[in-house]
């Protein structure tokens, strides 16, 4: 792994780790009246858009973060709109 890999993988952990706390508080409580359905709506679909890019690229730090993000933030998303 390059200098460069382990950047990037480190990175992809850290930013999709910071979601869980958020994910499992959301999960534990319902409540979702911090969580802002604008954002979360646009966040989503940017993540969404950078899995495919990575895909594209074949940039598996890119493909595999954002795919666990994804999945975090439509949970997220998906609380927010059944527990108004």
């Amino acid at each position: 792994m390059t200098l460069t890999d382990l950047i990037g993988t480190l990175a992809a952990v850290l930013t999709t780790a910071s979601f869980l706390p958020q994910a499992l508080h959301t999960f534990r409580t319902k409540d979702v009246s911090g969580v802002s359905l604008g954002m979360y709506s646009v966040f989503t679909a940017g993540v969404a858009m950078w899995l495919v890019y990575g895909l594209l690229l074949q940039a598996w730090p890119v493909v595999m973060s954002n795919l666990v993000t994804l999945g975090l933030a439509s949970a997220i998303l998906f609380m927010k709109l059944r527990y108004k």
